[in-house]
């Protein structure tokens, strides 16, 4: 029983999700390639500085990304 893998669609539905649920107003949230750096995964909000995470593929990318605001939410819920 094999897992289908998530696409980079339903990887950034998910982050924007959660962005949403604990932050009010996402501007967007998507990837793009750098020439320099690789892929850039972000999320920009309306009253916030952007979030920004990299990686080698854009799945990387949104893994990192995700990874970094689930840790902000974390640190907030502590508080």
């Amino acid at each position: 029983m094999s897992k289908e893998p998530k696409t980079l669609e339903q990887r950034i539905e998910r982050i924007y999700k959660m962005a949403k649920e604990h932050f009010g107003e996402v501007r967007f949230v998507g990837i793009k390639l750098h020439t320099k750096i690789g892929w850039v995964a972000k999320i920009q909000f309306d009253e916030f500085q952007s979030l920004v995470a990299e990686g080698e593929n854009a799945e990387e990318a949104l893994k990192n990304l995700r990874k970094r605001l689930k840790k902000i939410i974390d640190r907030y819920n502590m508080v």
